[in-house]
């Protein structure tokens, strides 16, 4: 079985922008495609917003929009970016992806409704109230979700992190997001995203033909493009 490796942060802004190639990953024929949370922002990294923040991570919204054609709401931008009582947490969304993808194979839904409700809706998906009610929305039963999250949270989801570190130092990776194919026979292939951004179909296609070929491929392709999350 050939594995689509993709190293992500939930508030990754360049993975958001990814996500339409990852929908289109994740429906190409023989291909498995594995999550793996980098913890951006979790742990001593959280971070509060700010007027400074916003001013930093406003031009790259707006280059994220134009690129890959993703939606943003006024919600978030006049809303969650103005909003200094807010605290940017990784770990409880990658908490929440973990739980769906344990209990029903769900965790890119999971992510991609996670995403939509930070960039479009603009609230916080670090709170508990808000993941809950996207279990909800994702049909997933309430009671085993809840218990789910709670058994991964903390150490389970740290540990994640980790391990993912690990898979970013394998293949190269110098931050988020990270692809990597690898074929049945372990070889390890990075996959550039960026050149593909707004393009979903044909990165599809380059996929498919790259799985063709993985036999001979054993040179890198590229990593995720310049634009991507630095750690």
């Amino acid at each position: 079985m050939n594995t689509l490796h993709y190293i992500y942060d939930p508030l990754c802004g360049w993975c958001y922008a990814a996500a339409p190639l990852i929908d289109a990953a994740h429906g190409v024929e023989g291909l498995k495609l594995a999550l793996h949370a980098g913890g951006m922002l979790a742990g001593a990294n959280r971070r509060a917003i700010t007027p400074q923040w916003r001013d930093y991570v406003m031009p790259h919204d707006r280059r994220i929009a134009q690129l890959s054609g993703q939606p943003f709401g006024e919600a978030y931008f006049e809303g969650l970016l103005r909003d200094t009582t807010a605290v940017m947490d990784s770990a409880p969304p990658a908490t929440a992806i973990l739980a769906a993808e344990a209990l029903a194979g769900r965790g890119l839904e999971m992510l991609h409704a996670l995403q939509h409700t930070h960039y479009v809706e603009g609230r916080r998906i670090a709170e508990r109230e808000v993941i809950n009610a996207l279990a909800q929305q994702l049909g997933l039963d309430a009671e085993a979700f809840d218990a789910r999250y709670a058994a991964l949270e903390n150490g389970p989801t740290s540990q994640h992190f980790h391990s993912s570190r690990e898979w970013l130092a394998r293949v190269g990776g110098q931050g988020f997001p990270t692809l990597a194919l690898e074929a049945g026979d372990g070889t390890l292939t990075r996959v550039e995203a960026g050149e593909w951004l707004g393009r979903p179909t044909e990165f599809a296609a380059a996929l498919r033909a790259q799985l063709g070929l993985q036999s001979q491929a054993t040179t890198t392709i590229a990593q995720c493009g310049p634009d991507g999350c630095a750690i």
